[in-house]
């Protein structure tokens, strides 16, 4: 489902997620409960947390994220990007070849 024009979205902590997992599993609330105990919009949302939680997977939210990591020098964010590079190039091999508009004219 996409996002509709001025929709906002709602964070939840790593502790309102915790405790709803803990409310739905160990109390025994339903969804409604939990959603009108902690003022979460969605059921969805909490059906989703417990399943990440009964995966053993964390709550951290990686939105906005994807690509920051985190490098101890710069020749190691060199690296991992060149990589990177490297990945692209074989998954895409006509985007670099003969005829390819990233070489410049000067360059034949």
């Amino acid at each position: 489902m996409a996002a509709k024009k001025g929709q906002t979205f709602n964070r939840y902590s790593e502790e309102t997620k915790t405790e709803a997992v803990r409310l739905y599993l160990e109390e025994g609330y339903s969804y409604a409960q939990v959603k009108n105990q902690l003022g979460i919009k969605s059921s969805t949302r909490i059906r989703n947390w417990i399943n990440k939680h009964n995966a053993g997977e964390s709550f951290e939210d990686y939105r906005g994220r994807w690509n920051k990591k985190h490098f101890s020098s710069h020749e190691e964010e060199n690296t991992y990007l060149k990589a990177q590079i490297e990945y692209l190039k074989k998954q895409n091999p006509n985007l670099h070849g003969e005829g390819c508009w990233l070489k410049s004219k000067d360059s034949k």
